[in-house]
């Protein structure tokens, strides 16, 4: 087997010691719930730098709409929870990490509440909802599909009022900076004030996922992979990246932008329905519309597949006219194509929607590298296993935050644990490739397309093998680029990521989970119920 990918260690050339410097103790990349939580974790006592490549309200977890999970309904039980989260990760999860997370679940709720989220209630009682996957009522939601922002906002706010926590707008992090193994901070760029240094004793990814290397996803424009690409440059391990997970029910309008539509709306009574109005997940799995998301998503496609149809059909009509408020952001959404949610079926089709594998983090959240923290979606904790359980990702991105904030306070917190970075000067002598210019906008494109065609909900290994030879040709002219603009970066950390994924799910020849192979359609726990490690420039670790 070939190795994975051969990548140079910066995109670009630089010198820190003719670039404009920032002090700190810690710099968090990200503006997610993991980000947010891990600065307020951390400030005070400590100052705490917060980068974020776009507006600070840009990321999934301000999108989410499913909620976030908890047992805190006195009808459920913590064991529960961790039981079908254990059940759902299909025999990858750590079940010291879940129930470090689900028995934390609570305690995270009421802290949020104390801080000023308002959670949908039913009288004094906060309302609970129910997933597939999920044995019990244990969603909760804010403004029916709005969880995510308001979860964000609250922490925004509080980060507002924090003097210890300076957010950054409009910076690209290009590259972790390392001596001797260790993270000593961040290459970054801002549009207006160009390349700068951040110096900080402790870096804490948490940058997210990477949803749009795919053609159909959830996630906004920012969800790039950024923060896993640099990590993997710096020689941090990476873990499971075969396991990508798809959402089944994306708004699918030919041309237009996808659009989410939440779990919930299954879990509310809303079922999948073909073009002549049957219902046909009860053919594909004994739950029906609420069996797990990779399920469902496989279903959709084979229907698909049968149908000869583009996609399928979510009905909420017969919930009532109720439905569109307890749906706001979805109805609003579909108005924008003139779909009556409470009236119309809702076209909708599987789209990319959830990195699980991501950097390889200890119980506090740090990575292999001395110094540099994860938490969030871009780690990889081996809570979710093979396949993530609705509304444990916002679940987890909290708990984690918080450790690896914790961890990082008794590390550094009375100057013990690391003294203010020096400003020595680190170089990096990037040579600018002769070869003709790209169309960065035509390659990204293939990339996505590709992505989808081939390293998809389906797999099989001639797909994976073209996909890993194309990959590799198109690495070949972009990795030796030396861009100036956040396009070119995206692209050339897209393409590094995409390797990694196409690689890792050529690999395990079984399927598990969200990977499905169709030539290896069986589980396969005798030889395959291991982990799959990468670092760069190095063969693939099954652990």
């Amino acid at each position: 087997m070939r190795r994975h990918a051969q990548v140079r260690r910066y995109l670009t050339a630089f010198d820190t010691a003719r670039l404009p410097q920032v002090f700190t103790d810690v710099v968090v990349l990200g503006s997610g719930v993991a980000a947010l939580r891990a600065a307020l974790e951390m400030a005070p006592p400590l100052h705490v730098t917060l980068l974020t490549k776009s507006k600070q309200t840009e990321s999934n977890s301000y999108y989410a709409q499913g909620g976030i999970a908890a047992a805190v309904a006195v009808s459920d039980t913590v064991e529960s929870h961790m039981a079908d989260t254990l059940a759902t990760g299909c025999g990858l999860s750590d079940e010291a990490v879940v129930r470090r997370v689900v028995t934390a679940a609570p305690d995270c709720v009421r802290e949020l509440i104390a801080w000023g989220a308002a959670f949908d209630k039913v009288g004094t009682e906060i309302a609970v909802g129910r997933e597939g996957g999920h044995s019990a009522p244990r969603i909760l939601h804010a403004r029916g599909d709005e969880t995510g922002k308001e979860i964000t906002s609250t922490l925004l706010d509080r980060v507002a009022e924090n003097d210890s926590i300076d957010v950054r707008e409009e910076t690209f992090a290009i590259d972790l900076l390392t001596v001797d193994g260790a993270v000593i901070g961040v290459l970054a760029w801002h549009p207006t004030q160009g390349a700068f240094v951040v110096r900080a004793k402790r870096t804490v990814l948490a940058t997210g996922g990477l949803g749009r290397i795919y053609r159909e996803t959830t996630n906004p424009e920012v969800a790039t992979g950024d923060g896993l690409a640099m990590a993997y440059r710096a020689g941090a391990l990476v873990a499971d990246m075969e396991f990508v997970q798809f959402h089944p029910t994306t708004l699918y309008i030919a041309g237009a932008s996808r659009h989410l539509i939440s779990e919930t709306v299954r879990g509310e009574g809303g079922r999948l329905v073909d073009k002549a109005g049957r219902s046909f997940m009860p053919a594909y799995h004994p739950m029906g519309d609420l069996a797990p998301r990779d399920v469902v998503s496989r279903s959709i496609i084979e229907h698909m597949r049968r149908s000869g149809e583009t996609h399928v059909f979510l009905d909420l009509t017969h919930l009532g006219t109720d439905v569109r408020k307890r749906f706001p952001g979805i109805a609003k959404a579909c108005a924008q194509f003139s779909i009556d949610i409470a009236k119309d079926r809702i076209p909708v089709r599987p789209s990319a929607h959830y990195m699980i594998g991501g950097v390889r983090v200890d119980e506090f959240g740090l990575t292999t590298l001395a110094n540099l923290y994860a938490c969030g979606e871009v780690s990889s904790t081996w809570l979710h296993g093979a396949n993530r359980l609705g509304s444990n990702s916002l679940l987890e991105g909290l708990v984690y935050g918080k450790i690896a904030g914790r961890r990082i306070v008794e590390e550094l917190a009375g100057g013990a644990g690391g003294a203010r970075p020096e400003a020595e000067g680190l170089r990096s002598d990037v040579s600018r490739s002769t070869r003709g210019e790209l169309n960065l906008g035509d390659v990204r494109n293939s990339l996505r397309s590709l992505m989808w065609r081939n390293v998809g909900i389906v797999r099989t290994e001639e797909d994976l093998a073209e996909a890993d030879a194309l990959i590799e040709f198109w690495q070949s002219y972009v990795l030796d680029k030396v861009f100036d603009q956040p396009a070119g970066w995206e692209l050339q950390n897209m393409l590094t990521l995409g390797r990694l994924i196409a690689h890792a799910a050529l690999i395990r020849t079984e399927t598990r989970g969200v990977h499905y192979r169709s030539d290896f359609a069986e589980r396969d726990d005798a030889r395959w119920q291991k982990h799959l490690l990468m670092t760069r420039g190095e063969d693939v670790i099954i652990k």
